[in-house]
């Protein structure tokens, strides 16, 4: 149990990084360079203006002195005085080591839930919100297996692959952080609320977005940095041309991290960012294995495929093949009837053996990573 004495400092310290990273008008780059002028917040701020002004000008300097909004100072003192919540500056030993080593860090993050998780071996798994059922399977599936292989899965929250990256790590024993373009106190999107509680629980919220930070398209990008940054490497499970996750891989490569990709139809516009990442020397993930032997944590000869289940053959499938259709498509492609093919399609999806997808289509779904 922290005592009342360590519990005072901790404020204390907090307080002094926030009253440096809060203040409207200063930009990060200033905050940076108050840093390294002065060394810590608490010197900064009890320097004397002219000092303040010499390191980074009148109007910041007189902004500084002026403060951040105390409610909001004081809203964010609250919110650290609750279990599990923490403010880590830059130099707090908690602070993730990889994010040091990119070029602009954050110089205060926000995390709820273990943040022992920061300094562990970090795999990003990033990938398309409109997601087909495959790629979510095979998100969810890479993620449990890299946990289960010690590597922490980050991911970003959102709907679609970053949400199946996030469940697949929750049931490994590396868990999972999630880094959000919001303030701690708002889980967005909506729909992912009960998955950012139970990564607060078991995983690791993580943002540099003050409280009561909205949803603003900007944040994004910006945070993908950070996916990136704490990763060893970033794998693309599906991704258009023009899309969040190739920032992200941007990023990676730009921080000197590896970059995989995961190929998918030619047909599919989900899979045509992951093809242009391999074009670009992107490494081609098939496999779990594949991650792992690159990073250093497998031997290929280690490597094992178990059996899979043996399943009735059944003509529908040889007809779908891996590319979404429709009953009608179905219906002119084999000449059956549109009854017997969705009597067919329903067997199937029983046995999820097949997926159905918003606006009447199907997709055969493979399981295994």
């Amino acid at each position: 149990m922290n005592s009342p004495d360590l519990l005072l400092s901790r404020r204390e310290t907090a307080a002094a990084w926030l009253r440096l990273t809060l203040v409207p008008g200063i930009p990060l780059a200033t905050q940076r360079a108050l840093l390294d002028a002065f060394g810590t917040p608490e010197e900064a701020l009890a320097s004397p203006r002219t000092r303040l002004a010499e390191a980074i000008g009148e109007e910041p300097a007189r902004l500084l002195l002026a403060g951040p909004d105390p409610a909001l100072l004081e809203k964010t003192l609250a919110w650290l005085e609750q279990p599990g919540n923490h403010v880590l500056g830059l130099h707090d030993p908690a602070y993730p080591a990889m994010l040091r080593e990119i070029t602009d860090p954050p110089l205060v993050l926000y995390a709820t839930g273990r943040i022992e998780l920061l300094q562990s071996m970090c795999l990003a798994i990033v990938g398309s919100r409109n997601a087909t059922p495959q790629g979510e399977r095979d998100a969810a599936e890479f993620a449990r297996v890299l946990s289960g292989a010690g590597l922490c899965i980050v991911s970003g929250l959102a709907l679609g692959i970053d949400a199946a990256a996030h469940r697949g790590a929750l049931q490994g024993p590396a868990s999972t952080i999630a880094v959000m373009g919001t303030g701690a106190d708002r889980l967005y999107p909506p729909r992912n609320r009960p998955l950012a509680r139970e990564i607060g629980e078991k995983g690791c919220l993580l943002t540099e977005f003050p409280l009561g930070m909205p949803p603003l398209a900007g944040n994004f990008p910006r945070r993908n940095r950070l996916i990136s940054g704490l990763s060893r490497g970033v794998l693309v499970v599906e991704g258009a041309r023009k899309s969040g996750s190739l920032v992200t891989a941007s990023s990676a490569v730009d921080q000197n991290r590896e970059v995989f990709a995961m190929p998918g139809s030619i047909h599919s516009p989900q899979s045509k960012g992951c093809h242009q990442l391999i074009k670009e020397g992107a490494k081609l993930a098939e496999s779990a294995n594949d991650i792992l032997v690159e990073l250093g944590l497998a031997e290929p000869a280690e490597i094992s495929h178990e059996r899979p289940a043996i399943l009735e053959p059944h003509p529908l499938l040889d007809e779908m093949g891996f590319e979404p259709v429709t009953v009608d498509l179905l219906a002119n492609r084999t000449g059956r009837q549109p009854a017997v093919i969705s009597a067919g399609l329903s067997q199937l999806e029983i046995e999820g053996r097949i997926a159905a997808i918003p606006g009447g289509w199907f997709q055969q779904v493979k399981a295994g990573a």
